[in-house]
């Protein structure tokens, strides 16, 4: 069997993770499967058993932000930060919670501040922008609960400081328990307003 084609091959599936965070960091694409698919494609490869894990792809990501953009990369991961501990400072009220690659540290130059925050109503998020004179557009995202529940949330996106940010708006209680990580379907990590001031103070 070619050795590119056989699903078995360690050397292809790192290959593929490799292509795939190469894909994510340079073209600005935050979704795992997509990425991978373009991998496949670029590679010639159409066995879909072949494709790397999304732990891989993002062990690869952090790989590639090493060796090929070690002081840009974590420039831009400092000012992601920042941006997002303000964002966080003006909505203290609902709770704030940073998720996702910004808070990992496997941020790209493209990717959005993800925000968890937790309120009655989402209305009072948007009034609370409304007050702050922060422009803002509604949107949705669909989480993932556990291995069998997706759910759509309420949310909207703003920018801070040249930065965007995704927040998404839970119920109060929705701060108990967080939602699976796309990544690698454990809760995902959240932190903190003192969490994240720490890991810039670090």
């Amino acid at each position: 069997m070619n050795r590119r084609a056989s699903p078995r091959n360690g050397n292809l599936r790192r290959a593929l993770a490799q292509e795939a965070a190469r894909i994510m960091a340079q073209h600005g694409i935050h979704d795992f499967l997509t990425a991978k698919r373009k991998a496949a494609a670029a590679l010639g490869v159409g066995d879909s058993s072949a494709l790397p894990r999304n732990t891989e792809i993002e062990q690869a990501l952090v790989e590639y932000q090493r060796l090929f953009d070690a002081g840009g990369h974590e420039q831009t991961l400092q000012e992601q930060r920042r941006a997002a501990l303000h964002a966080m400072h003006w909505l203290s009220q609902f709770e704030p919670r940073l998720v996702g690659p910004v808070l990992s540290g496997t941020a790209t130059a493209h990717a959005d501040i993800q925000l968890h925050l937790f309120a009655d109503r989402s209305e009072n998020v948007m009034l609370r922008l409304m007050d702050q004179g922060i422009a803002h557009e509604i949107t949705e995202r669909r989480v993932r609960l556990d291995s069998e529940r997706t759910k759509a949330y309420p949310g909207l996106r703003f920018a801070v400081h040249n930065q965007y940010v995704e927040a998404t708006v839970f119920p109060l209680d929705g701060i108990r328990q967080a939602p699976v990580s796309p990544v690698d379907g454990k809760p995902m990590r959240r932190a903190d307003v003192a969490e994240l001031a720490s890991l810039l103070d670090g």
